[in-house]
């Protein structure tokens, strides 16, 4: 059998499509991934963060005298030494413009509380030693003098008269007052409106427990100025810039980046910590690296939280059901210091809409600074919230109307002959058949059986309730994308990228895509994408837009290399280039079996041949992508769950789904992400919550008070693709990786309040415990 063949039998195995496992996998179960706590370098010291355990004070006085005569201790640094450094404060990168046009209030944080403590956790000091173990001793030994204040944990206190005022330069607590939309129309619209149906909703702030803590190692070369952070994040390119521009106020080539295995983030380690500033500064002036890495503990207080927002959603709709206007309200809590606030704005503006005909839509929200950790992104950052928003709407409409729930959704989809379709959101749909999935879904799911079940489950003494929960989401924020590839003198060939793996195995699905248009084999790929020097640009990785990006840099790459190699191939094989042809990984001359593999030429080229000087002198490509508009994945997912009537405890005890991805590069890849975001969703409406108490202190500190979901809590998944491909990308490609969240909360959270109805309930806020169901079995 020739190489042609092989080739072929190859493509049709591991090419795009094929359910390929994850190249990382083996290294990963033998316990060799190399995280950031798994890094050590010569000479390390250990570093150990002092937090504030007031929620808001003044800071008197931080005393570190008996601190620093303990053994092995080496430096304790504030925010004094940062100053002294030229360090600068942490800055929001985003600013979101207020409803008059203002910039947002995005009060600077000092990486060590400077004056003020703003909430349970705040770094105040870092002190460092020669173990791990001084270290921490030396931190219980410094002495903070903190004048307490009175503290408010939730955006409806911090905005009343009165409220303890946490930052001096945003009144009222106040960051942002956001509106968008079409507020006459919206108006128009509800007062003539045959029936209004009003929600007052919930989304819980959620810890978002990544199963590797955060941890990072700064070091300093005097030689060349150049600081180096080894640190687990979700894009060392947009974490360069972040630490270069706005810590260290140096040129982002004075810094490099270095990231290894991850375990997990869901958002949460995009930004810049403040954790980082001292251990860079201890690095300059100890002359040697210093490490630090959280405990779980510590990461309940400081990684920045998840979701947090409150709304009074509403849906006008006609006589018949036909929607006429949405209009969200409310509230997002950003803590004691503003991140990028997409979540309770821009992402529910983008999100809201679903897959719904909605001819005028509107959203308030109103971000307030509040004494509690910090919010940040959390998976599909207020991609969920808006389509479960929607499909509560429409759950309850339903209810309200008399009106099958189905039938008013199949009423107002938006039908495929509406391509593209302009969303009142402003974002243009390019493709979709959405009556098309919740159908499948419907069948799958044995929508007409249920009866039967439900009747089983009360011989069982439990109420039983299904719930549908249909979603599309805006992925892949436009931005510029780095697709490098190289080949190395191992034979291999080099992928490089500015997107990062924290969990999601890119090395396989771009493998896929690169060796299926260059027909070589997939062990022969390697991928790079932790080494800020070795790359020009980078996006990260975030908004399920890797696969998108990364895909349309490399073929876009692979474009290029292929040029290069018919000039490179002409020489070799003495032909003109226009002769030259390109197929499965062989460059021949057209209309003879003369030729050479892509494989081969590398070869040669390692070896050294004499090239044309005005030609190509390698097969090497460094491309900088423009990357393709927003995808809207989508999917209707389907769950059942039985509530026992004597405990109130919840169990989701069928889940079935129907996703529109797009071209799905590798089912089985793809199926995990949706199966992981389900779980996510499922902790979110059944179980997880950060409560605070009056005075600021985190209620849930720990897994003895935070609930989890267990694998024990996970149903058995039905999983079908139903793609549509996307119109406005190369590969067709609609991402996937937060899209299991956005189809759980409205799923499971519409058949709880099915189940419940029974019993009159129309509504409840997620999550729904145990407790809070056995309380209103008790009190009807």
């Amino acid at each position: 059998m020739d190489s042609f063949d092989d080739t072929g039998l190859a493509l049709m195995k591991f090419g795009v499509g094929q359910s390929v496992p994850r190249s990382e996998d083996p290294k990963l179960l033998r316990g060799e991934g190399r995280y950031t706590d798994d890094i050590n370098l010569p000479g390390q010291a250990y570093a150990v963060m002092v937090r504030s355990r007031q929620a808001h004070g003044i800071l008197k006085a931080i005393d570190i005298a008996a601190a620093m005569a303990m053994p092995g201790v080496l430096a304790i640094y504030t925010n004094a030494d940062l100053e002294a450094a030229g360090f600068g404060p942490l800055k929001c990168p985003m600013n979101i413009p207020d409803r008059d046009g203002k910039p947002m209030k995005t009060p600077p944080r000092p990486s060590l509380a400077k004056g003020r403590v703003r909430f349970v956790g705040e770094a105040v000091a870092c002190v460092v030693a020669e173990t791990a173990v001084q270290a921490k001793d030396a931190a219980e030994a410094v002495e903070l003098d903190i004048e307490e204040l009175p503290a408010v944990t939730s955006p409806a206190d911090a905005l009343k008269p009165g409220a303890p005022q946490i930052h001096e330069d945003a009144p009222g607590n106040l960051a942002l007052d956001f509106h968008y939309g079409d507020a006459e129309a919206v108006k128009k619209a509800f007062a003539e409106a045959a029936h209004v149906t009003r929600l007052e909703i919930a989304s819980n702030r959620i810890v978002v427990n990544a199963m590797e803590p955060r941890s990072a190692l700064g070091s300093y070369d005097s030689k060349t100025g150049r600081w180096t952070l080894h640190v687990g994040c979700q894009g060392v390119m947009g974490l360069r810039g972040g630490i270069a521009r706005d810590v260290l106020n140096v040129p982002p080539d004075k810094v490099r980046i270095l990231t290894g295995n991850v375990g997990g983030s869901f958002g949460m380690k995009s930004q810049v910590y403040p954790e980082y500033a001292p251990l860079l500064l201890g690095g300059k002036l100890l002359g040697r690296p210093v490490k630090w890495t959280d405990e779980r503990s510590e990461s309940f207080l400081s990684d920045h939280a998840g979701r947090d927002h409150q709304r009074i959603a509403e849906l006008a709709l006609d006589k018949e059901g036909r929607f006429l206007a949405v209009r969200l309200s409310g509230t997002g809590n950003a803590g004691a210091y503003i991140y990028p606030p997409m979540p309770a704005t821009t992402n529910a503006v983008k999100n809201v809409i679903d897959v719904y005909k909605t001819p005028a839509m509107e959203v308030n929200s109103k971000v307030v600074f509040t004494n509690t950790t910090p919010v940040g992104a959390y998976r599909g950052a207020g991609r969920p919230e808006g389509n479960y928003y929607m499909e509560r709407l429409i759950d309850t409409a339903a209810r309200e109307m008399g009106i099958d729930r189905i039938a008013m959704r199949r009423l107002n989809h938006i039908a495929p002959d509406q391509m593209p379709y302009k969303a009142p959101s402003g974002m243009n749909y390019d493709s979709g058949e959405f009556t098309t999935i919740l159908d499948k879904a419907l069948v799958a799911a044995d929508w007409q059986g249920f009866d039967k079940r439900k009747q089983e489950s009360a011989a069982r003494n439990k109420l039983r309730g299904r719930g549908i929960g249909s979603y599309l989401e805006v992925t892949g924020p436009p931005a510029k994308e780095y697709g490098g590839i190289r080949f190395e003198e191992d034979g291999t060939i080099m992928m490089l990228s500015g997107t990062l793996d924290y969990g999601q195995g890119h090395a396989t699905p771009f493998a896929q895509v690169l060796g299926s248009q260059l027909g070589v084999p997939l062990e022969r790929f390697r991928l790079l994408q932790g080494d800020s020097d070795q790359l020009k640009v980078g996006g990260g990785t975030g908004g399920s837009k890797s696969a998108l990006v990364a895909s349309q840099a490399f073929l876009e790459a692979g474009d290029k290399l292929i040029e290069q190699g018919k000039q490179i191939a002409a020489h070799v094989l003495e032909a003109a280039t226009v002769d030259i042809e390109f197929a499965r990984g062989r460059f021949t001359i057209a209309g003879t079996d003369r030729g050479i593999s892509i494989v081969e030429l590398a070869d040669r080229l390692r070896a050294g041949i004499s090239l044309p000087p005005d030609g190509p002198q390698s097969l090497d490509v460094s491309h900088i992508s423009d990357n393709p508009p927003f995808s809207f994945p989508n999917g209707c997912h389907i769950a059942e769950v039985e509530i026992d009537r004597d405990t109130g405890q919840v169990e989701v005890v069928r889940y079935f789904m129907v996703n529109d991805f797009g071209t799905v590069i590798n089912p089985m890849l793809v199926a995990g992400q949706a199966h992981g975001g389900v779980i996510q969703g499922i902790g979110q409406a059944l179980m997880e919550r950060t409560v605070y108490d009056q005075q600021g202190q985190p209620v849930a500190g720990s897994y003895m008070d935070y609930a989890m979901p267990r694998a024990t809590d996970a149903p058995d998944f039905s999983i079908e693709n139903h793609s549509v491909p996307c119109k406005t990308n190369r590969l067709g490609i609609k991402g996937c990786g937060e899209a299991g969240c956005a189809g759980a909360l409205p799923a499971v959270m519409n058949a709880v309040v099915d189940a419940l109805a029974e019993i009159g309930v129309s509504h409840i806020d997620m999550p729904v415990t145990p407790e809070k169901v056995w309380r209103l079995l008790n009190d009807k």
